[in-house]
């Protein structure tokens, strides 16, 4: 059972198995998830949005090194809980809007794929911990330069 719900979880539902491109996809789902989840609560703070990233952040680091280790792969394409982390971390105190929803994605999928200092080097940590820190550092990044737009030029 556990190792059952660790492979839902890491592949993200199963989001990890689309293809093209499952990191995107992942990225993606999560945007509709917060979408979803601001639309439906309005009220809510995003305390409540940051609690949940982090807490889906440090589950992540043990469920995909678990899951890692069964499939004996170092960091299988399938596992995607690490760019939902990644993409919600990017999304914390954004203005629910689709620019900046959109621009928030491009940023991540870009810092993730491309890797800038020292972001390679994370995912070379043993386990979890590469899998899921590359993709946090990858969100911290977006969310830095999303910050400075909003903060710098906001939307209208």
């Amino acid at each position: 059972m556990a190792r059952w719900f660790c492979r839902v979880l890491a592949t993200w539902f199963g989001t990890g198995f689309l293809k093209p491109g499952p990191g995107t996809w992942a990225s993606a789902s999560a945007i509709l998830l917060w979408w979803l989840a601001f639309w439906l609560h309005p009220g809510k703070p995003w305390t409540s949005f940051a609690v949940t990233t982090l807490v889906l952040t440090m589950g992540g680091i043990p469920i995909s090194g678990i899951t890692a280790r069964e499939t004996r792969q170092r960091d299988p394409n399938f596992i995607v809980i690490d760019e939902v982390a990644g993409q919600w971390i990017a999304l914390i105190a954004i203005p629910v809007r689709w620019q900046y929803a959109l621009a928030s994605f491009i940023l991540f999928r870009g810092f993730d794929i491309f890797k800038p200092p020292p972001l390679r080097l994370l995912e070379k940590l043993p386990g979890g911990w590469g899998i899921m820190l590359d993709d946090v550092g990858a969100g911290l990044y977006a969310l830095a330069l999303m910050q400075l737009w909003i903060h710098l030029a906001p939307l209208r």
